[in-house]
């Protein structure tokens, strides 16, 4: 009779341990990464990258979901229904957990208390891009026609897509006297068809990923006039940032990062964020991302839950102004 109590609380400590021994065997079994976007994008990519890296460093598979509609919104509301049991992560990113806030005041899901921001993965810029035909050889020359010709000037853009964000940007404070520049907006379904008209000089220019741009350049069929981020990009040494041709401050960055879902368990969190940490400052990732033009930007939970923080108010200041609507 004298053992049984020792022997109740042995079971009962057994029981409390074994939740903690299965957050420290995390993962045990394949995890799940929803990318909110098609496949063969530049997110996808980034995606696949972060998943093949973790599966190689964790010992088990890391499988990305294509969940794409609605400018990665449908993904991202599907991961918040998921258990926050650290077998299903979220990729994160600029269209989904920033713009998509200031388009919808109302969002079903909110970026900063629905996520646990883990691990910040990208950034790049935009670049103003114009046809070889437009007369413009620098950014100030173009910011001075469209100043003195108001109107007269258009450009493509994809709804709500970063290079539309970096060109309201753009618009609301490269004018004069506080007053917006006057571009004319075409809108297209696609990056596909706007990189079709614009190569063939139906539009003049256009804001697009530095990656994407890239052949485009070297064979001549675009001209780069400036670059969206606060530093030149390495793919263009020579090619200005926004910010040092007078507009100062102005940054517009395509980005993504790896979230977890509210409620992950804290030891589960901190072998992710570790983990990423190595992952993202190896050798092997940093001349990978750098060799398409991408950053890698400082990592752990607290620079990306902050940077998310700073998109999410710059974006929906932005979008607020130029009355943006969501389709």
């Amino acid at each position: 009779m004298k053992r049984r109590p020792i022997l109740v609380l042995a079971l009962a400590l057994g029981f409390l341990q074994a939740p903690a021994m299965a957050q420290d065997a995390w993962p045990s079994k394949p995890v799940k990464i929803i990318s909110p976007f098609p496949a063969g994008g530049t997110s996808d990519v980034m995606a696949r990258m972060v998943s093949q890296a973790l599966s190689k460093e964790l010992g088990q598979p890391f499988i990305v979901e294509n969940i794409g509609g609605a400018g990665g919104t449908i993904g991202t509301l599907k991961a918040t229904q998921a258990a926050p049991d650290g077998y299903t992560l979220i990729q994160t990113g600029v269209g989904q957990n920033a713009v998509a806030h200031g388009l919808d005041p109302k969002l079903a899901y909110d970026s900063m208390r629905d996520f646990i921001h883990v691990s910040h993965v990208h950034s790049g810029p935009n670049v103003l891009v114009v046809h070889p035909d437009q007369p413009f050889k620098t950014f100030q020359e173009l910011v001075a026609y469209i100043r003195k010709n108001p109107g007269k000037m258009n450009y493509g853009y994809t709804h709500a897509a970063s290079g539309h964000m970096a060109m309201e940007l753009f618009k609301q404070v490269g004018g004069e006297k506080g007053q917006p520049l006057f571009i004319v907006g075409i809108p297209y379904r696609g990056g596909g068809p706007m990189m079709q008209d614009i190569l063939g000089g139906q539009i003049p220019m256009m804001f697009i990923n530095q990656d994407v741009a890239l052949p485009h350049v070297k064979a001549g069929k675009l001209r780069p006039l400036a670059v969206t981020s606060k530093e030149r990009n390495p793919l263009y040494p020579s090619v200005p940032t926004i910010a040092e041709t007078g507009i100062k401050g102005y940054e517009a960055l395509s980005w993504s990062g790896l979230s977890a879902i509210k409620g992950t368990p804290q030891p589960v969190v901190d072998k992710l964020e570790a983990t990423m940490k190595k992952i993202m400052t190896s050798p092997e990732i940093k001349q990978r991302m750098e060799s398409v033009g991408f950053v890698i930007p400082p990592q752990g939970r607290a620079p990306y839950a902050a940077f998310v923080q700073s998109e999410i108010e710059l974006w929906t200041r932005v979008i607020k102004t130029a009355g943006i609507k969501s389709e």
